[in-house]
């Protein structure tokens, strides 16, 4: 479909990734959280070597350490969360919840999810539709509390998870064997979840990534998404923090 958008991940140090994202009707580009300059430079170079967007999720520097070189090389526009502006790479555009950004004819809403860090964001495009959501929502995971409560990755997961079905999450790392293995600890009953772990697995010993994955089917595995209030989700990540 030419209103859709293309998404691809990209392999960067020892388990990150970075997205690169293109509008099918306009051919418009976008990098997410590009922690390394060659892996995202060979794959924009492959589409065509155009580069509009550089969009940042946080603040930690295995999202953001290539963002300036991307820019000077290619002169896209670095999207970051206003409210961490000081810790960002100087931003082109400074976003906050609710903003929309547009990436030739797609759009992307900014939705605020703190709980990984305080400012962090994520970017919903209902064109694809898919969610890049950093370190807030891993497959059958969640980001630890380095800087937010865990009320405030409850009511971020919360407000993940009341998009459609068929969002794909796209996530900043290749946690999911090792957050399988703790989700199975704890729901051990859980049918889906026993079979999407064997699924990683298989993944995993072809080399594939995990990644993207439905939200719809994380709401079937992952416990953090399917913790029924803040208590459960805070002794949940306790729990995780030390398994």
């Amino acid at each position: 479909m030419a209103d859709a958008i293309f998404i691809r991940a990209i392999p960067i140090l020892a388990d990150n990734y970075a997205w690169f994202v293109r509008d099918g009707a306009t051919g418009a580009t976008g990098i997410v959280d590009p922690a390394e300059e060659a892996p995202p430079v060979a794959a924009i170079d492959a589409a065509g070597g155009r580069l509009d967007l550089i969009l940042l999720t946080h603040h930690h520097a295995d999202h953001i350490a290539a963002a300036a070189a991307l820019r000077a090389r290619y002169g896209a526009k670095i999207v970051g969360a206003a409210a961490d502006a000081r810790r960002l790479p100087t931003l082109d555009m400074a976003v906050r919840d609710g903003d929309i950004v547009r990436l030739g004819q797609a759009e992307a809403r900014v939705m605020a999810t703190p709980g990984h860090t305080s400012g962090e964001i994520s970017y919903y495009f209902p064109a694809g539709p898919a969610l890049f959501c950093g370190d807030t929502l891993f497959s059958m995971g969640c980001g630890r509390l380095f800087e937010g409560t865990p009320a405030d990755m409850y009511g971020s997961l919360q407000r993940i998870g009341a998009l459609p079905d068929d969002t794909l999450v796209c996530c900043g790392h290749e946690y999911t064997q090792s957050n399988a293995r703790f989700a199975l600890h704890v729901d051990p009953d859980n049918a889906a979840l026993r079979a999407r772990a064997a699924q990683v697995d298989a993944l995993r010993h072809e080399g594939r990534p995990t990644v993207p994955v439905t939200l719809g089917l994380e709401r079937a595995t992952n416990p953090f998404l399917r913790a029924e209030d803040v208590a459960t989700l805070a002794r949940l990540r306790r729990e995780k923090d030390s398994f």
